[in-house]
């Protein structure tokens, strides 16, 4: 068993404190919250609001509009979720969203129904990142339609509490041939030289992925996507993973393949991200 290397960050439950629970615009009801008490149907995304903007708003909400139509058959429409964003917002110069998709309408006996379905926009403190470094317990596993971002989350945090157990930080995804796909709430990067390896394999799209990629010429980096299999992890230098809440913290095990810590890397890779500016609401 590996030993944990370094201490997460302290969970500052003060994070996970929420300040508005809205519904399409209005105070979150009894019977909406009943709903999603017992009913986990449903597709979210979730990101750092910053001087009034976003990093990716575009993706983000693509996201949402691509989630509708495949969970409820109707999509939202671009300009009512900028609308409830920019409610919930309330010109907070900073905070967090979660901006979620549901409907009452869709039930375990009836699940039939077509429709827009409704926007909640929960509102908390901005999160620290996920960790200063992480090692990884490698898990096969993968996730149902990889390419949402959806309610069902509890293989995810099962798999982050198994891996704990375990004594590493976090769990890594692959199939059963070693194909790397995912973590538990974030996207993985490997490095070798100035080249940045993205996974081929199914899985969510990250946005803020997305947003280092587009970032990696202006510091220098090139990228790729390709199939990487555990097997080939003793080809890279580096590693690193990637959310909307750390835009790039180092790997420094994954399995028994240790990484060194490339501050240097971390750097221009954070610079990649921050070279997209925030959109506008």
């Amino acid at each position: 068993m590996r030993a944990r290397r370094k201490n997460l960050p302290r969970n500052d439950r003060g994070e996970d404190r929420l300040s508005r629970l809205l519904i399409d615009g209005e105070p979150a009801t009894p019977d909406d919250l009943a709903y999603l008490a017992v009913t986990n149907y449903g597709a979210f995304t979730s990101f750092r609001v910053e001087a009034s903007g976003v990093r990716g708003l575009d993706r983000h909400l693509a996201r949402l509009e691509a989630a509708a139509l495949a969970l409820f058959g109707q999509a939202v429409g671009e300009a009512r979720l900028r609308d409830l964003i920019r409610d919930a917002a309330a010109e907070r110069e900073a905070c967090w969203l979660r901006v979620s998709l549901f409907s009452p309408e869709i039930q375990a006996r009836r699940p039939s129904w077509i429709g827009a379905p409704k926007v909640m926009v929960a509102v908390s403190a901005p999160p620290s990142a996920l960790a200063e470094s992480l090692t990884l317990q490698v898990r096969t596993h993968a996730r149902h339609l990889p390419e949402i971002k959806h309610a069902a989350t509890l293989d995810l945090v099962h798999a982050r509490r198994e891996a704990r157990k375990a004594g590493y930080d976090d769990a890594l995804f692959v199939d059963a041939e070693g194909l790397i796909s995912e973590g538990s709430t974030w996207n993985i990067g490997l490095v070798k030289g100035d080249r940045v390896t993205w996974p081929l394999a199914p899985m969510l799209a990250g946005v803020t992925q997305g947003l280092v990629d587009e970032g990696l010429a202006g510091v220098g980096l090139t990228a790729e996507r390709r199939a990487v299999r555990i097997a080939d992890l003793a080809d890279f230098d580096a590693a690193f993973i990637c959310n909307s809440a750390t835009p790039a913290c180092p790997v420094t095990a994954i399995g028994e393949q240790d990484f060194a810590v490339d501050a240097a890397l971390v750097d221009r890779l954070t610079t990649a991200w921050t070279s997209r500016p925030p959109q506008p609401i």
